[in-house]
């Protein structure tokens, strides 16, 4: 179910779905249903309780390979967007007599070989400050991730680090030699050819460059989507399904 999982800090977990996990998008074609089945197992996995002081639910995102990055307060029908942040919050009951801090919203991105990037920091009172974002080539061209970074320290984060799941690799990523132009004249580092010779682009390089120009600290890139079976990949099938990169709180 998870191709990599980890407490990254007290009380804050990353993870990276895997195939196991099942298909977690409503839009390539597979019976609703059996998504929101696949969704709910992945939340029982994780210990997400609808009762509990953390939603039973993550929150997706209409993804469109953009560079918006929406602020999420509470669960919700799903943003267009390719980034979300959230943050600690007052009570959601307004009948409470002392108001505890309420976690982040747990957030979910969805990808089939493009870059899945969670992001983790804390503001001035230590409470966690999370993100996910959606780094695809037209997101990594417009700076989708820089972005969602900006938003973050805006909310007060700082000591900010990400994590990148597993995406199609540089070696892997063939691109006509115009388009690997373009998007290198904006981020250098995204230049590549494949490992048979052809123009390339290395999306996960990019987004390492971007986060370093910012002084974010990446301590985990993942494998490549292309060269393993156990991951989704639109590359290897045009009908796929998209696994997920997820960021969530708890004690």
């Amino acid at each position: 179910m998870f191709w990599w999982r980890n407490e990254v800090r007290p009380g804050v977990s990353v993870a990276f779905t895997d195939a196991g996990a099942g298909n977690l998008a409503l839009h390539v074609g597979d019976d609703p249903s059996d998504v929101m089945a696949h969704r709910v197992r992945l939340e029982q996995a994780i210990g997400l309780s609808a009762n509990g002081p953390v939603a039973g639910q993550f929150q997706y995102m209409d993804q469109v390979h953009g560079n918006h990055v929406e602020f999420i307060a509470a669960y919700g029908p799903g943003p267009t967007a390719d980034a979300m942040v959230s943050t600690a919050g007052g009570s959601s009951s307004p009948q409470a007599p002392t108001t505890f801090p309420r976690p982040p919203q747990p957030l979910a991105v969805m990808v089939a070989d493009c870059v899945p990037v969670v992001l983790v920091g804390s503001d001035a009172d230590d409470n966690p400050v999370i993100a996910a974002a959606h780094a695809g080539r037209p997101g990594v061209a417009s700076a989708v991730v820089p972005a969602t970074v900006e938003e973050m320290r805006r909310r007060g984060a700082a000591n900010i680090s990400a994590w990148l799941g597993p995406s199609i690799c540089g070696s892997c990523y063939e691109v006509p030699e115009q388009l690997r132009a373009d998007v290198a004249a904006k981020v250098p580092e995204t230049w590549s050819s494949t490992s048979w010779g052809t123009p390339a682009l290395d999306l996960p390089a990019g987004v390492r460059a971007q986060l370093a120009a910012l002084h974010v600290t990446v301590e985990y890139s993942g494998a490549c989507t292309l060269e393993n079976d156990s991951l989704f990949s639109y590359r290897r099938d045009s009908r796929t399904g998209r696994f997920a990169g997820l960021v969530w709180t708890h004690d």
